[in-house]
């Protein structure tokens, strides 16, 4: 749900306020924010909200805007808050900090040579995160969440993968949590105890010797004892994008829905029935769900909260539908590969399989600048296309982007 609408400053701009109106008055009980950045070096992609010191007059006013066009239709809205770490595109930053000096394992050069943290830069990180929070609470967004998943800057801490570090920040698990933990902390003392704070959290990285379910595990207890209010279960990073459905999962128990079903379209659901027996903290499911009846197992069966992504991206009001009967949200055909049939052999080699793997995106990406840019989206359009159209985005971006 990375929108990339915002001002090359950062700021909120008109198209995302469109497009929040139209999610708001689309049915949904929560609204989350694509990545707001609290680093303005260290953006997931070209075209992210920025929140990386105090807002001054001009930010505060575009953060008010686009939090009333969010909750227009009284629902909630979340500022999803980040910090991409190594996975910061080498347009952006060509030596990003992370955890490690452990570069991103794809081809292509998109992503450049990691330089290792300093304990006085994480310590600055954790604190812009409790500003970045404070800011969008007196902005009027109604709840905020950590992004501690898909191989950003947290989830890199808590991977043994990539996080190398042999101080008080690397090593063991707890170590390994502290960064998060102690963003939580940051936040809550910046918020006050009612605010709503979520966590985005990785059920596992799907990489061997990476985060795994037991690690997941423990730290979802601790973030329930550090009084988190939800947990979103996702998985997966660039390396291995699980989060984009990419490989499918296991099948999880029998139920009403048949279980292929529901593993087809619930990603994570079977890691939120075992986390359910552990820790009494709501959880909140996303990934591939399309079929009202798996949503509805799902809720039966181990999750509190249903994430939509994919399918609102062009129907905006698909909550609004399925509570009025609808059976099934629609795929479409443009979304499902980047390569036209007679190519299609070539999605079976890493780089070209990469390349799809972000092209995908790419076609969603084009379908939310329309929405913010018009108000309709165009289904129809190629992967192709919409993959050229994102990247010409990106680099007018960039090169309007203030000097720093």
């Amino acid at each position: 749900m990375t929108e990339g609408l915002a001002t090359p400053e950062g700021l909120p701009s008109a198209e995302l306020n469109r497009l929040y109106e139209l999610w708001s008055d689309g049915g949904a009980g929560v609204l989350l924010s694509g990545n707001i950045q609290v680093d303005a070096d260290h953006l997931e992609r070209p075209g992210n909200v920025i929140i990386d010191r105090l807002p001054n007059n001009e930010m505060q006013a575009a953060l008010t805007s686009w939090a009333q066009a969010g909750t227009r239709n009284g629902n909630h809205f979340w500022a999803q808050i980040s910090h991409a770490g190594r996975q910061t595109q080498t347009n952006v930053n060509k030596q990003p900090k992370a955890p490690s000096a452990v570069t991103v394992g794809l081809p292509g050069g998109q992503f450049g040579q990691p330089v290792a943290m300093t304990e006085a830069e994480i310590i600055d990180i954790t604190g812009r995160f409790g500003t970045c929070a404070k800011a969008c609470q007196e902005a009027g967004f109604t709840g905020v969440q950590v992004h501690a998943a898909h191989g950003y800057l947290i989830s890199q801490f808590l991977s043994p993968r990539t996080n190398l570090r042999t101080d008080d920040y690397g090593g063991t698990l707890e170590n390994r949590a502290r960064i998060l933990l102690e963003v939580v902390s940051s936040i809550r003392q910046a918020v006050g105890s009612s605010f709503p704070i979520a966590v985005k959290l990785n059920s596992a990285d799907f990489q061997k010797g990476g985060f795994d379910f037991a690690d997941s595990m423990r730290v979802a207890k601790w973030l329930e004892d550090a009084s988190v209010d939800v947990i979103e279960i996702s998985g997966g990073t660039y390396e291995q994008p699980r989060l984009l459905g990419v490989e499918g999962i296991e099948e999880v128990a029998e139920q009403d829905v048949k279980a292929s079903t529901v593993a087809r379209e619930a990603y994570f659901l079977d890691f939120a029935l075992a986390m359910q027996q552990e820790v009494s903290i709501p959880l909140m499911v996303t990934g591939g769900f399309r079929q009202k009846q798996a949503m509805e197992a799902a809720l039966e069966n181990g999750a509190d909260i249903i994430g939509l992504g994919r399918p609102m991206c062009v129907m905006t009001d698909a909550p609004s539908r399925l509570f009025s009967g609808l059976a099934e949200l629609p795929r479409y055909e443009s979304e499902l590969t980047f390569f036209p049939t007679w190519l299609s052999f070539l999605s079976h080699f890493k780089t070209f399989r990469t390349l799809s793997t972000f092209g995908v995106q790419y076609w969603y990406y084009a379908q939310l600048e329309l929405l913010g840019q018009s108000g309709t989206p165009q289904p129809e359009m190629s992967t192709m296309s919409a993959s050229k159209r994102v990247m010409a985005q990106q680099k007018n971006w960039l090169a309007q982007r203030p000097p720093r």
